[in-house]
């Protein structure tokens, strides 16, 4: 996967916006990071998961996901081999990852306006 075709995928979540921070591009729902580009390089992404949501992506995917380093990685911080992930791995590891900072009303309202089961942040 590229660096465009995550951002894409990124920005195609309901109000995602792309910044910036720490020189690399970032993506917020209200404000919110749920994931990055190019840390620690060219080739990377990270996606804010649950500690659980993390365990299930690595243990599924060992060559696509590692934790990020330190706290960062222990709290659910998820480092992405852009090279190694598919398209409908992607979107399902920044969906968890947007659902995990968004706003309840934007969660309830991308199930179908139904309650969302969980909705943990490490």
């Amino acid at each position: 996967m590229t660096p465009t075709a995550f951002r894409k995928l990124a920005l195609s979540l309901p109000d995602a916006e792309e910044k910036a921070h720490g020189g690399h591009p970032d993506f917020r729902v209200k404000g919110k990071i749920f994931a990055s580009l190019g840390s620690p390089d060219a080739g990377s992404a990270t996606v804010k998961l649950t500690p659980e949501e993390q365990a299930v992506m690595m243990d599924a995917e060992p060559g696509t996901f590692s934790p990020s380093a330190g706290a960062w990685g222990r709290g659910g911080w998820t480092q992405v081999s852009l090279a190694a992930i598919d398209a409908t791995t992607a979107k399902s590891a920044l969906t968890a990852a947007w659902r995990n900072v968004a706003p309840r009303t934007l969660v309830t309202n991308l199930a179908g306006g139904k309650k969302p089961k969980s909705r943990t942040t490490p």
